[in-house]
């Protein structure tokens, strides 16, 4: 069983910064980028791309809708092209400061609601599959079980990833409990490795209402801005060895 740990990583903007990417890249083994819409920058970019060649860790672009000033959370309105382009906006960005570094982008993860709407709306799916495919057919996308982006990205023959959220509740569809709802988020980290260990035992959760729910996993997530975000994702490396798995990056997983 090969199982990669994935993290959002670079979402700092100007001289403040969010999470210690540094020791965080000592331990996962994908790394999802701001790319400058829902926080990054051009400088926290390159450094951080510089970092994940340097210890072997995949690149992937972590687009959003244009907010800065909600990180990601809202919804802006606009048209599918106009969405489309600030998606390659984005992975292009990402893409010219990992060559430099001697790197590349090889997968996408969509932010905030930007990915909340993506797993719910086909239309919205649509548009952030084309823009993949767009900019280079051989890139893979994260996607969440039994949501329209995973349907639709594999239809479209984009190599996908299915990726579990440790430590956010899902609701009975698969679309992840908006953080508005109490629970949604879950803080103990107690819960969270046991949900781990669930997921790598038998591929299914508790959802938010209770019931039972099987999903594909290739990936797991570690929020960066989560505080003891590097004590829960050394963890949950430990947890996936001890259940016998091999932590991997996604570019390597068959």
């Amino acid at each position: 069983m090969n199982i990669d740990i994935n993290c959002d990583l670079g979402e700092g903007f100007g001289p403040w910064r969010m999470g210690d990417d540094a020791a965080l890249l000592e331990i996962v083994t994908s790394a999802n980028v701001a790319c400058g819409h829902h926080a990054g920058a051009p400088v926290i970019m390159a450094a951080t791309a510089r970092a994940a060649k340097a210890r072997g860790v995949d690149l992937g672009a972590h687009v959003s809708f244009p907010d800065l000033a909600g990180f990601g959370r809202r919804v802006i309105a606009m048209s599918h092209a106009e969405l489309e382009a600030h998606v390659l906006f984005q992975i292009g960005a990402l893409e010219a400061m990992a060559r430099a570094a001697g790197h590349r982008v090889t997968h996408l993860n969509a932010h905030g609601a930007l990915g909340n709407l993506a797993c719910a709306d086909r239309d919205v799916a649509e548009t952030l599959v084309r823009a993949t495919r767009a900019f280079d057919p051989d890139m893979a996308l994260l996607v969440l079980s039994k949501t329209e982006l995973e349907s639709v990205a594999r239809r479209a023959g984009l190599r996908t990833f299915n990726l579990f959220l440790a430590d956010r509740a899902y609701d009975a569809n698969g679309q992840l409990t908006p953080r508005a709802r109490p629970g949604a988020v879950i803080h103990d980290d107690a819960q969270v490795l046991a949900r781990v260990r669930r997921v790598l035992e038998d591929r299914t959760i508790v959802t938010h209402d209770g019931g039972r729910l099987e999903i594909d996993v290739q990936s797991i997530l570690v929020h960066s801005d989560t505080p003891g975000a590097v004590t829960l994702a050394r963890a949950i490396r430990v947890e996936i060895e001890r259940a016998g798995g091999a932590v991997t990056p996604l570019s390597r997983l068959a």
